[in-house]
């Protein structure tokens, strides 16, 4: 079948008049009508039946157009990574990141986004990562940075690194162990995120198994208002290390670290597998991941990234 002739037939069907349609491609209405014609007689059916107001699809017309569209979308793309594959790759890339990991990243990500791919357009976005993950299942996103994401199987998820979560109190209290235990953690009130939240999922999936229930005192879903609330000694808190040594200023908390066994997160890149993805995308993909492994963002650490 010629796709020159299916995209005139879709756009008859999205016209519903061979005049309308005519004028849209720029073409006299016989040119039009011919064309039409030479794909019914090649497909030996009708495709379209005219009314008083114009024509419609028939039922072999109806049955052609989710074909004809995956046809012209599977060649348009086919030219899009044909031509991308001579020249720097254009369009736009929507990156979703975790406010902690947005404040560290970001200007990173952009500055080399903009070096390497100077004809194409970064579109940033930050929310929690349970938002982040809902946005790039809903097509939102093009690449998320998540924390401890669940299993899909409609996204890919690489795990880039891993953080040890760790008690923090005021500097102002009683000196915390090297050490804390789970059963112990019991004895401090706490400050922590709401449900859901993938750091409160992370600590809450930890305890149950040793049937440990934190006395928590106040929900705060935000890293920047905690960390202020722990260093005048409201309460305690439980964070990944890197983020109480981006978030509290030097010297107005202290930590512990937590266990045997050691509670650890996990910072992954998602993209989702319902759609293919083009140059830009895997390319920006690749850029975001080592970023992170040059530990572009937050204190470098000794967990491996695996």
């Amino acid at each position: 079948m010629d796709l020159l002739q299916l995209r005139y037939f879709i756009e008859v069907c999205e016209a519903g008049s061979f005049s309308r349609a005519a004028i849209s491609l720029n073409l006299t209405q016989p040119t039009l009508s011919r064309q039409i014609g030479l794909l019914e007689a090649e497909l030996g059916q009708r495709l379209l039946e005219r009314t008083g107001r114009g024509v419609v699809p028939t039922e072999s017309g109806a049955l052609l157009i989710p074909h004809a569209r995956a046809m012209l979308e599977m060649a348009q793309r086919a030219r899009d990574e044909l031509r991308d594959q001579q020249a720097s790759p254009t369009g736009r890339v929507v990156v979703g990141l975790p406010p902690r990991v947005a404040r560290l990243l970001t200007v990173a990500l952009v500055q080399s986004f903009c070096e390497q791919f100077p004809r194409a357009v970064l579109t940033v976005h930050e929310g929690l990562s349970t938002h982040l993950r809902e946005w790039l299942i809903a097509g939102r996103l093009d690449i998320a940075l998540l924390f401890d994401p669940p299993a899909s199987p409609q996204i890919s998820c690489k795990t880039l690194r891993r953080e040890a979560l760790v008690l923090v109190a005021s500097a102002q209290a009683s000196p915390l162990p090297a050490r804390v235990g789970f059963a112990e953690l019991a004895g401090y009130p706490m400050i922590l995120p709401s449900v859901p939240n993938a750091l409160r999922n992370l600590v809450d999936a930890a305890l149950q198994p040793h049937r440990v229930s934190l006395k928590i005192i106040a929900e705060v879903g935000a890293m920047q208002t905690m960390i202020p609330l722990v260093a005048k000694g409201v309460a305690c808190t439980i964070l990944p290390e890197p983020a109480v040594a981006a978030f509290a200023p030097q010297g107005t908390v202290q930590t512990a670290r937590i266990g045997p066994p050691a509670i650890h997160n996990t910072l992954a890149i998602a993209t989702t597998l319902t759609r293919p993805a083009n140059r830009l995308t895997r390319a920006t993909s690749q850029l975001v991941e080592r970023l992170i492994l040059e530990d572009a963002y937050g204190e470098r650490r000794d967990e491996p990234a695996y």
